[in-house]
């Protein structure tokens, strides 16, 4: 049976804190609010949670999982390095809407699926899953949502769509904004657009000064 918690009361929001990072230390799933829309989250490092994750979405393996962090030097430590751009990026939108895809640390033990090498990262800003993120580590976290339906903004969506294929749910209230995090590859040698979303292009543009997209794939600025 699903444990939902009001995180609008602070008693409920402690309880619900513990009660989620114990669920995810045991390999279980936990939905949590983040700045964009409801997310549905394990360990990142445990394979059955991530297994777990992928099976209550209706995804495959095809569609790696992205990771959540609570801190920068934790997503330091996932990846070999953030690049010449990477820092910049990190600094003018963390905690915030902008994923980064970069080279992984290849000395760790985790399936997200089939990465070819990468991950994708990203602090959210929203108090709720700082709080967890800081007490479990880096979760392995995807929209709280049936592969094809829409992304849930309110935790009652969530459990809709997901059921008791979750442990915990983390009421954070409706999302304030459900435009998706933008998502920026910082594999290749000029940073390259993959999706379109909360942060526009002219303002990374703004930062790093060099953005390819889909539209101008030879574009440098």
């Amino acid at each position: 049976m699903s444990r939902r918690y009001d995180c609008s009361d602070p008693e409920q929001r402690s309880a619900g804190l513990t009660d989620a990072a114990s669920a995810v230390r045991q390999g279980e799933l936990v939905v949590l609010p983040t700045d964009t829309v409801y997310g549905i989250g394990g360990d990142a490092f445990t394979h059955a949670a991530v297994s777990r994750l992928l099976e209550a979405k209706g995804r495959g393996r095809d569609m790696p999982v992205p990771v959540l962090v609570g801190t920068v030097s934790a997503a330091n430590a996932l990846v070999e390095n953030l690049g010449p751009y990477g820092q910049d990026l990190v600094d003018a939108f963390w905690p915030g809407p902008l994923t980064l895809v970069c080279r992984v640390n290849r000395s760790l033990s985790w399936d997200l699926g089939d990465t070819k090498g990468t991950v994708a990262l990203r602090m959210p800003l929203h108090a709720v899953a700082l709080d967890l993120l800081k007490e479990t580590g880096p979760m392995a976290v995807s929209s709280a949502n049936r592969s094809g339906s829409p992304p849930a903004t309110t935790a009652a969506e969530a459990e809709s769509q997901l059921g008791d294929s979750v442990e915990v749910y983390l009421d954070g209230g409706p999302c304030t904004d459900d435009v998706p995090s933008t998502i920026l590859d910082l594999t290749t040698a000029v940073p390259r657009l993959l999706r379109r979303g909360a942060i526009p292009v002219g303002k990374l543009r703004g930062v790093i000064g060099y953005v390819a997209t889909d539209a101008d794939p030879e574009s440098t600025n």
